[in-house]
């Protein structure tokens, strides 16, 4: 139970209904229903008002088809509110179950209906559960994701909201390769992200500068390649005992783990720590910098593929998610054909371990299998290579970077960051639209959204939060939310909502000027 009394989450006071209530007559899909007060992020399908007031009271109990569910959930009541709030197998006050729900709200989605005595999340599945608990806390005033007891009341607007996901896959990436986060703050993350129903966590695990995963057959990767980070700092490695302590709470969130090993570039690491896997037989030194494209693994040499073979057999192993990233971008010291070559092979070889690949979208230059997934990271609206491989039925999860890096500096006084894809404060991470955005990739070619945070400047868990907070909850909504409630005015104003629920939660947020915040937050 400890885990979820960590979670720290608030929403607003009574005045955020004010604010925002007149900001949700310009959502297109909820322009009829604007007297529900519109505050949730991302913005549901559809939500109908029915006057009434939901009050917690100390009485109040929990009913759950899914014991996780429930148990998260009055982990996260008990601990603001002082109240009891058990977990009953009887219709409680709070009732999540998987029966009643409509068919069309898919295996992600979710009914909620508040009345003036009771509240019911409705779901075809688990996961559409925790979306419906995620929204429901939204609904409820800031302090209720409190980590301390607190004063309420503690009041719901009555109504009904149908919703569901544009995308299936909505995901976040952080690079731990740069600079090294432990497991706790990995864990940090993934409770934040959670509350934007983002469904995949990219772990960007290797590159030039670090390695962070024990391989058994292959120990110096992470006791010598895992030493140092950008700038030269001690660097850091997880056990796989760590890594599965990741997996598994990421999983008790409906979070997916995606683990990255880049290939066949962004390998310095691995070349120091083993000699052998060098073309000329000597190994690098370790590297500290942040330049990109002169590292290669090996194409001509057997050994490269035997050290694939038995990485992505480990890390399969120890992954029950669909997917392996094998990165494939940026790979600049290695020729045209040995790439698509290197490529093919180790399509092969996850392939073999059960895995679908996801890699950069520089894998399109290669065959790519049937099952393969592309992720668009540039900042150009065409890519030849990738709308062909699309047209062949390969799946695109968009991330242009103008738009979906949170690295990026907000603007040019801010501290963090970096400029070469540009500027991205809020409106620029909102306007753009994933299922029209890459010429030759529509709608029916894309899996969804991810917002990368790669980390050769942030080093804290505060730094994580400056650069993805507020920038992700607009990615994250950008692959929930219908296309038809995108209007920026009424984003903005919702987000300006989370403020307060991020000031109790202590999340480190950007205070964009694009954005009106609550007095306070």
């Amino acid at each position: 139970m400890t885990r979820y009394l960590r979670i720290r989450r608030t929403l607003i006071v009574a005045t955020l209904f004010v604010g925002v209530a007149g900001a949700a007559s310009t959502v297109q899909a909820n322009a009829a229903t604007a007297a529900f007060p519109n505050v949730v992020v991302p913005a549901p399908v559809s939500e109908t008002a029915n006057g009434a007031t939901f009050t917690l009271t100390s009485s109040a109990t929990v009913s759950s088809d899914v014991p996780d569910v429930g148990a998260y959930l009055a982990g996260i009541l008990r601990a603001s509110t002082g109240y009891p709030v058990p977990v009953t197998s009887s219709s409680g006050t709070i009732a999540l179950s998987l029966s009643g729900a409509p068919a069309s709200v898919g295996t992600q989605g979710y009914q909620l209906t508040i009345t003036g005595t009771n509240v019911t999340v409705q779901a075809n599945q688990p996961a559409g559960l925790f979306a419906g608990v995620q929204t429901l806390l939204q609904l409820l005033p800031p302090a209720i994701e409190s980590p301390t007891v607190t004063a309420g009341p503690w009041t719901a607007p009555g109504g009904t909201i149908v919703d569901y996901p544009r995308f299936a896959h909505r995901g976040a990436m952080l690079d731990v390769a740069r600079h090294f986060f432990t497991v706790a703050q990995v864990e940090r993350y993934l409770d934040e992200i959670a509350l934007y129903k983002i469904d995949y966590f990219h772990l960007h695990l290797s590159d030039d500068q670090g390695w962070r995963l024990v391989i058994n057959s292959w120990p110096n990767l992470a006791t010598y390649g895992g030493s140092t980070e950008v700038g030269g700092g001690a660097g850091g490695y997880y056990t796989q005992a760590d890594y599965t302590a990741i997996v598994n709470y990421a999983s008790a969130r409906y979070i997916t783990v995606i683990p990255e090993i880049d290939m066949p570039g962004h390998t310095n690491a691995a070349l120091a720590s083993y000699a052998q896997l060098n073309c000329t037989g000597v190994a690098p030194k370790l590297y500290t910098g942040t330049k990109v494209g002169f590292s290669s693994l090996c194409v001509p040499l057997d050994l490269t593929y035997t050290f694939i073979d038995q990485v992505v057999g480990e890390i399969a192993a120890l992954t029950p998610g669909p997917y392996i990233h094998i990165g494939g971008d940026e790979a600049s010291s290695t020729t045209a054909s040995d790439y698509a070559y290197f490529i093919n092979r180790a399509q092969q070889i996850v392939a073999a371990h059960g895995k679908t690949v996801i890699g950069w979208h520089d894998i399109a230059n290669a065959t790519l299998l049937p099952s393969t997934v592309a992720q668009f990271w540039d900042t150009t609206t065409s890519n030849a290579p990738l709308a062909s491989a699309a047209a062949n039925g390969t799946k695109v999860v968009m991330s242009p970077a103008n738009h979906a890096y949170l690295d990026m500096k907000y603007n040019r006084h801010t501290k963090l960051g970096q400029t070469w894809a540009g500027l991205v404060d809020v409106n620029t991470a909102y306007g753009w639209n994933p299922g029209a955005y890459l010429s030759g990739v529509g709608e029916s070619s894309v899996a969804g959204v991810e917002a990368p945070l790669w980390t050769e400047t942030i080093v804290t868990s505060a730094d994580i939060d400056y650069m993805a907070f507020p920038r992700l909850p607009a990615i994250a909504e950008l692959g929930w939310s219908p296309w038809s409630t995108h209007d920026v005015t009424a984003f903005d104003a919702r987000l300006g909502a989370q403020g307060p629920r991020w000031k109790v939660m202590g999340v480190n947020y950007y205070h964009s000027t694009q954005i009106t915040w609550p007095s306070g937050s």
